[in-house]
Order: C-alpha cells, then structure tokens, then sequence
C-alpha cells in the first residue's frame, strides 16, 4: 500500500509539473531566439541592455495574447490559418495538433471528448479505455459510437472506431480522469470499477 502510495504521489507531481516544465520550456527557446536577433543589433549600435531577451519575450507574448483577444487579432489568426491549411504538409501537421489539444483541453466546443468508455479489446474479456468523439445511427435504428482509443503513455497517438453503444460499457470517470489513467499506464485509476455489470 506504501509503494502504490507513493508511486500515485509521483505520478500526480508529474502531471503538476510537466505543464510547467513545458512552458518554461518554450519561453526560453523564444528567449533565446530573440535574444540571438537583437544581440548583434545591440552591439552593432554599441548598445546593451541586461537581459534584453526576456523583455522581449514578455512583450511578444503579452502583445500576441492582446491581438488574439481583440476582434481584429482574431481575424488576422484565422487569415494566418487559411494560408497554413492551403501549404501541403503543414495544413495536416497543424490541424493534427490543433484538434488534438481542442479535444483534450475541452475548448472546441461539441468536437472535444464527450465521455469515457470501456470496450472489450483486442478480444473478448479484456477491456481497453477510450473516449467517445461523436454519435451515429444506422439505417436499422442501432446507435454506433465514434470512440478514439489511446495508446499508453501517450494518450495522443492511438486508432479510431465505429461501434455498436451495446458492446461498450460507459464509466463514470471524467475525460482528465479518463487521461490520467492512460498516461499513467493505469496507476492513477479507480479502486472499483462496473465491468462485472456489462451483459454476458
């Protein structure tokens, strides 16, 4: 009970700190960027100010987040995108990565997770985790689900199906739940679960 105690306590400072650690990531590679311009630019004029790079950095970021949240900004944004979905390449790897975080952080409204499930795979009796993106019903009346099931520990990789909701068996974990879960290989899971209620 220690060790599962403490391997929970871990697991949870991880998902704290991973956050942090990322953007404190990419705001010194944007540090270092326009550091390294207007490095030469200084010195070039015979001018220096002590840490320069982080002002900059600052100020580009609070700068982007007043025009993304101005009307005009966000136009500019959704000009900026139509040219990055009309480049080749670019518009699959953007799009990719854009819905991917629209569907984990919930902020595209009716495209994110909708619920939690469980389905027997890859064969009968053995149950894998997987989040419901979207409804359907066939030509006969039955209900499908369109689920993604995630890959551990990386929940944003994985397949997608169409399957009948009566194979499927709904849980009561919430999508971050749902997350934690596969990325911690299920060390951060609930005690009990409902499978014993899923129809023989």
């Amino acid at each position: 009970m220690m060790w599962t105690h403490i391997k929970r306590t871990i697991l949870a400072g991880m998902f704290t700190i991973v956050p942090l650690a990322l953007t404190i990531y990419i705001l010194l590679f944007i540090f270092r960027f326009l550091d390294n311009i207007s490095a030469p630019i200084l010195k070039y004029i015979g001018f220096q100010i002590p840490g320069l790079g982080i002002l900059l950095t600052f100020l580009v970021v609070y700068i982007l987040g007043l025009i993304i949240r101005n009307v005009l900004g966000r136009q500019l944004f959704t000009w900026g995108e139509k040219i990055l979905f009309n480049i080749p390449l670019v518009n699959t790897i953007y799009k990719t990565i854009k819905q991917f975080m629209s569907a984990f952080s919930g902020t595209a409204e009716g495209k994110n997770f909708q619920k939690v499930i469980f389905l027997q795979y890859p064969r009968l009796g053995v149950w894998t985790l997987a989040f419901v993106t979207g409804e359907s019903v066939d030509g006969n009346g039955i209900k499908y689900y369109h689920i993604f099931v995630p890959t551990t520990p990386n929940p944003t990789s994985g397949f997608f199906i169409i399957i009948p909701q009566s194979d499927t068996m709904r849980t009561d974990m919430t999508v971050e739940e749902g997350i934690k879960m596969v990325i911690s290989g299920g060390l951060i899971a609930p005690l009990k679960n409902k499978l014993h209620e899923f129809p023989k």
